[in-house]
């Protein structure tokens, strides 16, 4: 699992960025959150790294309490 921070998140159009701990923006989906997820600007995140259509993206993001 990688470890980052929400740097972007539009809700209506249901995809933003993270900022990985290595430094890297990654794409997701509003899919890509956990079951009962909702995410917003600057919160901790953990989430695994797949390839997707225009490069790397997050899926499976969960919140660091």
């Amino acid at each position: 699992m990688q470890t980052g921070t929400v740097k972007f998140f539009n809700r209506s159009k249901r995809y933003g960025f993270i900022t990985g701990a290595d430094g890297v923006d990654y794409f997701f989906h509003e899919s890509g959150l956990s079951e009962g997820i909702y995410v917003k600007d600057n919160d901790k995140v953990e989430f695994e790294i797949e390839d997707g259509d225009k490069g790397k993206k997050a899926i499976n993001i969960s919140i660091i309490d």
